[in-house]
């Protein structure tokens, strides 16, 4: 019931989830689980994208303080290593886990921890986790969980969490109390999180930090099916737009470097609530953007 629930919710562009009902407010901070106060903004890298250290900076110079790290070597990794202990403190550093048993993971955060020239990580998520069999391994015997936990029970992990784009599997592992948060793609195009994710989240505060906000960018961009002199709102409300949700924590832009970055730093400038006639026309181009953009889940 609860799929068929978010095929709907998808195909009519949200079900008629009216955001602003749910939260007239939309906060600039929040609380990221038990370890502090977030920007509902964080900053993003992939391995296909180009952040100087000097980028980074100027993000957290402006407020971000969530880092969601691509685990290889690049700008966001060298801007870490390079903060003083104050302003290490006054940022979360995530990052994504391949491992999958406590040996390699044993070796993977000890490559983490060298390569950030930190003590700890604020967040490790198991990445892109697709398959049951594969958190089946994660918790099983000899499994990365076990490796992870005791890290946590040490401090070295504050707190754990998960990618993945499947989500009845997020929604199954948010129940099993393994995890401190979860990281889940959420979008105008692809809503089934509101059904499907975010109604098991919410009433335990797990965070959820969301991520392919732009949709890789189509969301910015014409469909062929746009109204007469339609423009397509600019990247900066479709952000807006995730953040809207009061089950998201925090909605992580990935920027290819500092114009796009600083397009998406205005938000932070002019933080506000979308009114019912923005968030009616940002839901109508996402359906036709997951309508004409390619197939995805």
């Amino acid at each position: 019931k609860v799929a068929r629930q978010a095929r709907n919710c998808e195909r009519s562009g949200g079900g008629g989830l009216n955001h602003s009902s749910l939260m007239p407010t939309v906060p600039q901070h929040t609380q990221l689980g038990t370890l502090g106060a977030v920007c509902r903004l964080g900053l993003a890298t992939r391995g296909n994208t180009h952040l100087s250290p000097d980028d980074v900076h100027h993000a957290v110079e402006r407020g971000v303080n969530y880092l969601n790290w691509c685990a290889r070597c690049d700008g966001m990794s060298q801007a870490i290593r390079d903060m003083s202990d104050a302003q290490r403190r006054d940022v979360f550093v995530a990052a994504q886990f391949m491992a999958r048993t406590a040996d390699s993971a044993k070796r993977e955060l000890d490559e983490m921890l060298a390569e950030l020239g930190t003590e700890y990580i604020d967040v490790l998520t198991y990445y892109y986790v697709e398959h049951e069999d594969e958190w089946r391994q994660i918790i099983g015997r000899g499994g990365a969980a076990d490796m992870l936990e005791d890290a946590r029970s040490t401090g070295q992990v504050r707190a754990i969490g998960m990618t993945t784009h499947q989500r009845p599997l997020a929604a199954t592992v948010a129940q099993s109390g393994r995890l401190d948060m979860l990281m889940v793609r959420y979008n105008a195009a692809h809503r089934g999180a509101e059904e499907e994710v975010f109604p098991v989240t919410e009433p335990r505060g797990m965070p959820v930090v969301a991520f392919t906000i732009t949709r890789w960018g189509a969301l910015a961009k014409p469909t062929p099916a746009d109204p007469p002199a339609f423009n397509p709102p600019p990247t900066p409300q479709w952000y807006r737009f995730a953040l809207q949700h009061p089950a998201v924590t925090v909605a992580i832009m990935a920027p290819n470097g500092r114009e796009q970055l600083d397009e998406n730093l205005t938000i932070l400038d002019d933080w506000r609530t979308l009114t019912d006639k923005e968030l009616e026309t940002l839901a109508a181009h996402g359906q036709r953007v997951r309508e004409h953009a390619g197939r995805f889940p």
